[in-house]
């Protein structure tokens, strides 16, 4: 499988909501970080979010990419979109820095502005408030 293909089923996976596709796609200790926190997750852990963000957000579509390809992975440019129950919808520009060993995702440092990402903390916000005793 080539960068581009892995690139191409990672995305989709996610699309998708088919965590187990995007689980084969990482090394086993693979890690995620993100600009915004700051926080480094394991591979389970991204798992996790994925699994929420397709729970959540309705028709999501990586639109407007930008992929460069290189022998060690790939750069990519795009819009997170959809829509929450509420009819919010959801825009979140985003930079991937993807490294690839072999077939594998070895690491991504995902970079989004956390004001995008607003929405998205509302909806956590307010489980966490109906779920907490």
């Amino acid at each position: 499988m080539t960068i581009d293909e892995l690139a191409d089923r990672l995305f989709a996976a996610i699309e998708s909501g088919d965590t187990d596709v995007v689980r084969g796609l990482y090394a086993d200790d693979a890690v995620v970080w993100h600009n915004e926190d700051r926080a480094t997750q394991t591979v389970d852990e991204n798992l996790r979010v994925l699994r929420w963000l397709s729970r959540t957000v309705a028709s999501l579509r990586y639109r407007d990419v930008r992929r460069i390809v290189h022998a060690g992975g790939f750069v990519q440019h795009h819009v997170l979109t959809g829509s929450l129950a509420d009819g919010t919808e959801v825009t979140v520009p985003a930079a991937l820095f993807v490294a690839v060993v072999g077939d594998r995702i070895v690491r991504i440092d995902e970079y989004v502005d956390s004001a995008d990402l607003g929405p998205l903390y509302a909806v956590a916000s307010r489980r966490r408030a109906e779920t907490t005793p």
